[in-house]
């Protein structure tokens, strides 16, 4: 079995990808599967890291919906 580094299983990233391609015969390779399930990773990664920032900038100690929504449009952005 192929251990996944990313966290993303491959199967999840092709299926999210396919949602979104106009012509169902389009292919994805193995290696652009790799590099956008690291993206992914990379993606959630800063969410959390920037959310927790935005709580403790608010006195807060957990990190909720409200927190991550405050960073989403700059987060978007930067991506």
């Amino acid at each position: 079995m192929e251990e996944e580094t990313s966290g993303f299983r491959k199967e999840l990233v092709s299926r999210l990808l396919h949602l979104h391609f106009r012509d169902c015969k389009t292919k994805v390779s193995g290696d652009a599967l790799q590099l956008m399930a690291e993206l992914l990773r990379i993606f959630v990664i800063e969410a959390a890291v920037r959310g927790v920032w935005q709580a403790q900038s608010e006195d807060l100690d957990v990190v909720n919906v409200d927190q991550l929504e405050k960073v989403l449009p700059q987060l978007l952005l930067d991506f």
